[in-house]
């Protein structure tokens, strides 16, 4: 940021605090005229100068040409005004929901703007996101806009701006709108391979337990009162060989348990970020996992129902009130 800019930043921020401080958290608000902000741009300011400067050439040659051209502009300036003031006010912003993400990556929050009329050119942007602008010619819009996610835990976006420069540049409109928005992040998944058998965060990886089912074929046995027909091997019994029942086995993982404290002295964030990894790599492979999380457990179980609630659990693990 070069030196000459510095004074406007720094004043933006705080009437950015100071209009802030005046709002309370809402889930949809509309901008009136008690919400929205107007000042000359850089091409505004440099207009006026020459406004200025054609008002005393026509004083000082009492040229009624210069006259007309310097009130003509003059009443273009005071039009451009309104005209930009009216392309923000009645727009009413509403905030729909969150995208969950893991920390280091854009958390994307849905939005929603009803208004009357066509306006041109409205931009919004959110804290340290990229701005997106949008022609609002149908009654409702629908837009996401995107926040740094740095930290895992809620991202509470604390504002969300809305600009406008429309119709000729010369004035900017605009408004800071607090909105009752909030995304979960999840730590960052760290790309390790799954720890062995031996190590104690785990229980049981790499063996299987058979129990019937009606997988794999694994035999055929004399039938029994009990047995369901379906298992008759009909083969045998036309060859004369007897009533004999086809035998099956299902064969499946043992439930994997996740252990925060049997994963040794590595640091606490870089622990949840190897779990994160491991969490996502078994909801690909479609295996049961349980978590074991300070006094927190979660009983194993698959589905992305259990992954929400276990990356839930590490994101707010640790965390000041985060009991949402």
């Amino acid at each position: 940021m070069s030196w000459a800019s510095r004074p406007r930043f720094e004043l933006m921020g705080r009437i950015r605090r100071w209009s802030l401080s005046r709002q309370s958290p809402e889930t949809s608000i509309r901008l009136t005229q008690k919400r929205i902000y107007i000042l000359p741009t850089a091409s505004g300011t440099l207009f006026l100068v020459l406004l200025m400067l054609l008002l005393l050439m026509a004083i000082n040659y009492e040229n009624n040409l210069i006259y007309a051209l310097t009130f003509l502009l003059g009443s273009l300036f005071l039009v451009t005004i309104l005209h930009t003031y009216h392309n923000l006010a009645g727009i009413q912003l509403t905030a729909v929901r969150g995208n969950h993400c893991h920390a280091g990556e854009t958390a994307y929050f849905q939005l929603r703007l009803d208004q009357q009329g066509v306006r041109d050119r409205i931009r919004l942007l959110l804290p340290g996101g990229s701005p997106v602008t949008v022609d609002l010619v149908e009654p409702i819009h629908w837009l996401e806009l995107g926040c740094p996610a740095l930290e895992r835990g809620w991202l509470k976006p604390s504002w969300v701006r809305l600009e406008t420069l429309y119709p000729l540049g010369l004035f900017r409109a605009w408004t800071w709108a607090r909105l009752e928005m909030k995304a979960l992040v999840y730590p960052a998944p760290l790309d390790s391979p799954l720890p062995e058998q031996s190590e104690s965060t785990w229980e049981g990886i790499e063996q299987n337990e058979g129990r019937d089912g009606t997988e794999d074929f694994t035999g055929l046995e004399r039938f029994r009162p009990g047995m369901s027909p379906r298992q008759i091997d009909w083969k045998s019994l036309a060859r004369g060989r007897g009533l004999y029942a086809k035998q099956f086995t299902d064969y499946s993982s043992p439930d994997l348990w996740l252990d925060l404290h049997s994963m040794g002295g590595e640091p606490l964030e870089r622990r949840l970020s190897r779990i994160t990894g491991w969490v996502e790599q078994l909801s690909k492979e479609d295996r049961r996992y349980g978590l074991r999380l300070g006094a927190t457990v979660l009983e194993p179980d698959r589905g992305e129902q259990h992954r929400y609630r276990v990356l839930k659990a590490l994101a707010l693990y640790g965390l000041e009130g985060t009991a949402e």
